[in-house]
């Protein structure tokens, strides 16, 4: 989980986990590097006393409460400017310590991540970035005593400029109220977006697997002319699918809200992929399959290559949390649906195809997925297949063994709907299983998993 703020990743000049300490101290006396809603100064570590004890689950829930934001431990302020560091140690001891006092003094639990800049001057040494996301818990309580008896306040913090507010009770009812409807809404974007591609694209009549990806905090993402400009270079150039230089979209174009990516001279055969600008979006991805031609007419089945399905897969969680980060400035988690469909009209959401007027199409044969022996080759046919899991965005974004682990049960979800009770290729615990791709992606998909730190069974 890498917190990403583009405000903060413009005054450290990069993304938070990779500035360096001499970035850091290059801050000390700058204005512009003033306390502020999401960003906190602190000379030295927290220490176990009630009144520090009580001070850090305040400021970590402060700003989870609100917009997120970034404790510097190690630095000195003067008017709220970074005035002067003051090394403290980055041994492993005092993050436990952070770990054990924030989770036993905030409920619900609060996620955040240290990020250590070692002074290379003063090993073992130097400022200690306590980074914590926006939460789609809040509002998050101390639950620890207070150290000045208050009967005016609930101990629900919020950040408010460089100071802390305590929420009143309208406030917190309200906010409890969002933290419970957040989950129903969310699923009405997603429904939203799916119905809005496959109402569009109901005439396309070959197997499409669709992914679709919402964030539980929104982002932002401006659309203006030098934007556009920078983003469509920059995705026409994309090789958005693991391990293959391919580029896949000719042609991005602006759609209300969003962006469009497709190959206009085979649209309805090629992929389409639609990046909202709050970070969300959604990946139609023809699949193909064969035949097998020697078996009777009534009898035949059509298959899908196993690896195909879940390379496939994870290019698309890869891409769109990509998208949702990178562009949206958006972290933490999403919610994600994978839909695999034999034809656009098979989707629960596409309009009932019309009977008057109807176009004749080649007979479409049930689908099954088959794997390569000795892996379990699907005992039903299905012509839709649905998955659903909430994943973190970084680790789909990131591409490692997190994307795989994500990609997993989704994968076991789309397996099941066929009779297999698990998608091979993949492992739970963030593994590929050489053996069980095809050769056409086995060495493309092994040799991108050993780049990325992915192991390989």
């Amino acid at each position: 989980m890498a917190f990403r703020s583009r405000r903060l990743e413009e005054l450290f000049g990069g993304a938070l986990d990779s500035v360096n300490y001499a970035e850091i101290v290059g801050l000390i006396g700058k204005q512009e590097a003033a306390e502020a809603e999401d960003l906190d100064y602190k000379q030295q570590h927290y220490s176990t006393d009630p009144k520090s004890r009580e001070e850090l689950a305040k400021d970590v829930a402060s700003f989870a409460n609100h917009l997120g934001g970034v404790v510097v431990i190690g630095m000195v302020e003067h008017g709220g400017v970074p005035s002067r560091a003051f090394d403290v140690d980055l041994g492993d001891q005092h993050l436990r310590d952070l770990q054990q006092r924030i989770a036993s003094t905030t409920a619900p639990p609060i996620r955040w991540e240290p990020l250590r800049k070692e002074n290379p001057a003063n090993p073992g040494h130097g400022l200690l970035l306590i980074a914590i996301p926006p939460s789609s818990q809040a509002p998050h309580a101390i639950t620890i005593a207070p150290t000045k008896p208050s009967t005016t306040t609930l101990r629900y913090p919020r950040r408010a400029g460089t100071k802390t507010d305590w929420l009143t009770e309208t406030y917190v009812a309200s906010a409890y109220h969002q933290r419970f409807s957040a989950a129903a809404d969310r699923r009405q974007r997603m429904r939203d977006i799916e119905q809005d591609l496959v109402t569009a694209e109901r005439k396309r009549d070959k197997p499409h697997l669709l992914v679709t990806l919402v964030p539980d905090v929104p982002g932002r993402m401006r659309i203006n002319q030098e934007s556009f400009t920078d983003y469509k270079q920059a995705l026409q150039a994309t090789q958005p699918l693991l391990g293959l230089d391919k580029r896949l979209f000719q042609q991005v174009s602006v759609g209300a809200h969003k962006l469009v990516l497709d190959s206009p001279r085979a649209h309805s055969r090629s992929d389409l992929a639609q990046l909202y600008d709050d970070g969300s979006g959604i990946w139609a991805q023809p699949i193909e399959t064969w035949v097998d031609r020697d078996e009777d007419v009534d009898e035949r089945v059509r298959f899908v290559e196993a690896g195909l399905l879940v390379h496939r897969l994870m290019s698309a969680l890869a891409f769109l949390a990509s998208h949702a980060r990178d562009r949206c400035g958006t972290t933490g988690t999403a919610a994600i649906e994978v839909d695999f469909v034999d034809e656009m009209y098979s989707h629960p959401y596409t309009p009932p195809e019309p009977v008057v007027g109807r176009t004749p199409r080649e007979r479409a044969y049930p689908m099954t997925v088959a794997s390569p022996a000795p892996f379990p080759q699907g005992t039903r046919t299905a012509v839709y297949a649905q998955a659903d899991i909430t994943a973190l965005i970084d680790d789909l974004a990131d591409a490692r063994v997190g994307l795989v682990q994500a990609s997993s049960p989704l994968a076991d979800q789309i397996f099941h709907t066929f009779g297999i009770p698990e998608a091979h290729p993949l492992t739970q615990a963030g593994e590929i299983r050489a053996s069980a791709w095809h050769i056409e992606l086995r060495d493309a998909i092994t040799s991108w998993a050993h780049t990325r730190g992915i192991p390989v069974v």
